[in-house]
């Protein structure tokens, strides 16, 4: 008995560590005080309209918005048809192709950053939104190919050799037997990815230049010059977006059984 409650005690120590820095930001949010101040002087949404009548925010947010979508579409291209050949067969190596392919996700965002500000635009000489959405597909494959991975594991590949004993090319098999039956998987793995790229910033950091910059980028830009709760609205409108997409896709999809 004596060991639960310590086990609890733990337990609560962790949900407040976890917690209780997102709790302070959303309670600044709504202060009325020029200065962010915990706790709030008052309550006020002056910082959520702050937020949303910035023109650098607003526009930050539709490059975001973009490198996102399409780096998350680019890395699906690859992503898919590299987690089917790596669930499919069986080859030598093929636990090497896959920590190749994961690596972003184990290389520290710093270094994967740095690295591709040095190749991609001091040396290959790419404009700034060519070498950040480069950046970004490569950061975003590992999503796709572990969700999508996940979902093909679980998959009976004999449906595939039925459709193929029938007269389908294995393409035309892919397209039409085995990419139907992990559809939740790869809108799973969309989402996941998308979120990742969204709110990316160590690789971001990097890549990004004058005219082109995104989200979170401008908000550590702007906190280094400001100190009003305009940050912390922006952040808790970002919390909530996150929120409800994994919400409805937990509730859609069950992500979770993708994740394992």
């Amino acid at each position: 008995m004596k060991g639960n409650k310590l086990f609890s005690f733990f337990v609560i120590l962790v949900y407040v560590f976890l917690c209780g820095p997102l709790l302070i930001i959303i309670t600044t949010a709504f202060d009325s005080g020029n200065i962010m101040s915990f706790p709030p002087k008052g309550f006020s949404l002056q910082w959520f309209s702050n937020a949303f009548n910035s023109r650098t925010f607003m526009t930050t947010l539709g490059i975001s918005f973009k490198v996102a979508v399409i780096s998350t579409l680019i890395a699906m291209v690859v992503g898919i048809p590299a987690a089917y050949a790596l669930s499919r067969n069986n080859y030598r190596g093929k636990a090497a192709m896959q920590s190749i392919f994961l690596s972003p996700i184990i290389v520290p965002g710093v270094v994967l950053g740095f690295a591709f500000f040095r190749f991609l635009t001091l040396k290959l000489q790419l404009d700034v939104f060519t070498s950040l959405l480069i950046g970004h597909v490569i950061i975003v494959i590992p999503y796709i190919i572990r969700v999508v991975g996940s979902s093909l594991e679980n998959l009976d590949f004999s449906i595939e050799d039925a459709a193929v004993s029938l007269g389908a090319t294995k393409l035309k098999a892919f397209f039409l037997v085995i990419l139907p039956n992990i559809t939740s998987g790869v809108i799973a793995a969309f989402m996941l990815a998308f979120i990742n790229s969204f709110n990316n910033v160590p690789v971001s950091l990097f890549l990004t230049g004058p005219g082109v910059s995104t989200l979170p980028i401008s908000m550590m830009s702007y906190v280094e010059y400001n100190y009003d709760p305009t940050i912390s609205a922006l952040s808790v409108i970002l919390m909530a977006m996150t929120v409800l997409i994994m919400f409805v896709v937990e509730k859609t999809l069950g992500i979770s059984n993708f994740a394992k």
